[in-house]
């Protein structure tokens, strides 16, 4: 499996969030490999916590990979790498965890046949690895997206079993911006038919993901004066109507994220270890986790 997230605006939540399920994913025993796609911002290592890889890697990542200058990228074991407390070896039961870095104060690049034609070569090695394949693109409409684009509009890659992840914060900005990304002019729908995507079927194969989310009816309200609880539950009716109207509705959102205060603070992976000391959220881990099995649930993916 394929999974590509994507997002029109910087600060949705989306390397955090793909980090977390990635984790999640593994130690439900899945073998996952996370490509940082983010050209102009290769940062995952941060997020993973591998130290030497924070900006990106210096010997020689994807930016290398897809321009030519050698012939595979460097790879990161999480599990081994990672600088979190204990984390020295893979937990027993867990899947393979594994980071392919962008270089090292790499910045985006412009496409051309050989780029893809090296993109698709590695995507086709790595589904021989690893159950799945999470690959992370920059904000907006970006050279990233173009070459992936392109390369899943092959038959080669479309065998894979593709799914696109677009995430939006809950906020009519944001609303309005992801629906621009997938439905506007140079969408990711027009732009796929351009590459040879069926739209209808380019469509199936995306969802949305609605992250800082805050329940009006939460516990997380509680502190709120009475005026201020009946004005949030207004914006999120509100929210709801415009998500519907704009093709985000309920049938598109395959993950709602909440707010939490670890994530609003520090980009970082989430362990069950950080939930049982109280610095974290369960409903955020278990979002992370719905989220994990949801990829791989056909029911979660077929549109009313």
């Amino acid at each position: 499996m394929l999974v590509i997230a994507t997002s029109d605006k910087g600060g949705t939540g989306r390397s955090v969030t793909t980090c977390n399920v990635a984790y999640r994913r593994a130690l439900q025993g899945g073998d996952v490999c996370y490509l940082d796609f983010d050209f102009g911002s290769p940062t995952s290592g941060a997020i993973f916590n591998v130290e030497r890889v924070t900006h990106g890697t210096a010997d020689g990542g994807l930016h290398s990979y897809l321009q030519g200058r050698l012939s595979e990228p460097h790879r990161v074991d999480v599990w081994t790498e990672s600088e979190r407390a204990g984390w020295l070896s893979r937990p027993t039961g867990a899947g393979r965890l594994v980071l392919l870095p962008g270089d090292l104060s790499g910045g985006e690049f412009s496409m051309d046949s050989a780029v893809v034609d090296r993109c698709v070569r590695l995507l086709i090695r790595l589904q021989e690895e690893f159950d799945l394949v999470l690959m992370d693109l920059s904000a907006g409409r970006s050279h990233a997206a173009e070459m992936v684009l392109t390369a899943t509009a092959l038959p080669q890659i479309k065998q894979m079993g593709v799914r696109w992840l677009v995430f939006h914060r809950w906020t009519r900005q944001h609303v309005s911006a992801a629906e621009s990304l997938v439905y506007g002019k140079r969408g990711l729908l027009a732009a796929g038919v351009e590459r040879g995507h069926d739209e209808e079927d380019l469509l199936d194969r995306i969802r949305f993901v609605r992250t800082a989310f805050v329940d009006p009816s939460g516990p997380s309200v509680a502190a709120l004066r009475p005026t201020q609880e009946t004005w949030l539950r207004r914006i999120d009716e509100d929210l709801k109507e415009r998500a519907r109207l704009a093709g985000l509705g309920r049938s598109m959102a395959i993950a709602t994220v909440p707010l939490d205060p670890v994530l609003q603070w520090r980009e970082q992976l989430i362990s069950d270890e950080d939930v049982w000391n109280g610095i974290a959220n369960q409903e955020t881990v278990d979002a992370f986790e719905h989220l994990a099995e949801a990829l791989f649930d056909d029911r979660a993916w077929t549109r009313l």
